[in-house]
């Protein structure tokens, strides 16, 4: 009787939609670096919504007297199921891996701004304006050629943020750092590849206390750039792997490139022992700005365990396709965040050597400021 069932077009098509909702979740799990499967990462609050809505609708339109429908509505829950296990961590069900600070005086805090400007985007007096509303002490801006720099260098010479790393280039990876602490060690490397660079220093609080800083932007997998993920996924393993042996505090920002929730970064997370201020306050979405139903969050900031959270907020548009992320952090006088890092297994272990060999690159090749 099941299997005599026939079907209508509209049973076939929503069968089918079940089953493809159900590969889009399935296939990041493959160790395969090209772009196409890696892009899968990124949408998978859309995906999650998808199998929502497609469950919904099975159970509408399904007549439950052939096999295939119960399996459409148990590819969807299974597709909802995998998407939520990587989701769920960015949203306020999840419990908090950086504390919240009760008393932002109890300690000395550092905010920092991460802005993706858009190359092309020339609304300078916009996010110039962002930029002073937040007062942040370090500002680090990505996609800054000349004309941005020659832009924001008023920061510089009108409004305190007397130290800098600068490197303006026109191919989307330029970087300019600004700073009203001091800045000490800094060197701009070119860790994968050549002209996508990385700033790396030491910043002086004002009570002498010094955090290693770490800047980065490594290139995406995409059909126009990197066909594969091995260029961003070998940087962020060794930056995760050096920043594991600093000796003083910590922070690691920048657009990765990647999302909060796929496996380079939980590796990244699993390498360096750093904690993600995002977990369970919310996605922050910073990208796409110009696409409400296309966002996720690729713009990041990590820190050690020495450190709690005084604020987090997106902060709003300027016509670059990013937001910006501005992060109060404050440094206590000891370790306040009782959850473990990211342990990583032998598994993983392995991952991380392959990703390494794969470019020939070295944890000990990421300059070490504290050093």
């Amino acid at each position: 009787m099941l299997l005599q069932y026939t079907m209508s077009i509209s049973e076939i098509a929503c069968i089918c939609l079940s089953f493809l909702v159900l590969l889009c979740a399935v296939i990041p799990f493959l160790r395969f670096e090209g772009w196409w499967v890696r892009g899968f990462d990124f949408p998978r609050l859309q995906f999650a919504s998808l199998a929502g809505i497609l469950l919904a609708v099975d159970l509408w339109i399904l007549d439950f007297e052939s096999l295939w429908s119960w399996a459409a509505v148990g590819g969807c829950l299974l597709a909802l199921g995998i998407e939520a296990w990587w989701i769920l961590p960015y949203t306020c069900f999840w419990k908090e891996e950086v504390v919240n600070c009760r008393n932002p005086e109890s300690g000395e805090s550092i905010a920092m701004m991460t802005a993706n400007v858009l190359q092309t985007n020339r609304n300078a007096d916009g996010f110039l304006k962002i930029v002073l509303d937040a007062q942040p002490d370090i500002l680090v801006t990505l996609e800054t050629d000349q004309w941005w720099q020659d832009k924001l260098d008023v920061l510089e010479r009108e409004h305190g943020y007397h130290h800098t790393a600068k490197c303006p280039i026109d191919n989307l990876y330029g970087m300019l750092v600004y700073s009203r602490f001091e800045l000490e060690n800094t060197k701009i490397q070119q860790l994968v590849e050549e002209n996508v660079p990385s700033v790396h220093t030491l910043a002086r609080l004002e009570n002498g206390r010094a955090i290693r800083l770490h800047f980065i932007h490594p290139a995406p997998p995409s059909p126009s750039e990197n066909t594969e993920s091995s260029e961003r996924d070998a940087e962020l393993t060794m930056v995760g792997k050096s920043v594991s042996k600093a000796l003083v505090p910590a922070i690691v920002t920048g657009d990765l490139n990647d999302v909060a929730w796929s496996g380079t970064t939980r590796l990244f997370r699993e390498a360096s022992g750093m904690r993600d201020v995002r977990i369970g306050r919310g996605m922050f979405n910073t990208f796409h700005a110009k696409l409400w139903c296309f966002r996720w969050p690729l713009d990041h900031l990590f820190c050690s365990k020495h450190f709690e959270l005084a604020t987090i907020r997106r902060l709003p548009k300027y016509g670059s396709d990013h937001f910006s992320m501005y992060v109060k952090l404050v440094l206590t006088p000891k370790d306040s965040n009782d959850s473990e890092p990211l342990k990583p297994d032998e598994d993983d272990k392995e991952m991380m050597d392959e990703k390494l060999d794969d470019e020939n690159v070295s944890p000990n090749d990421v300059h070490q400021p504290d050093r």
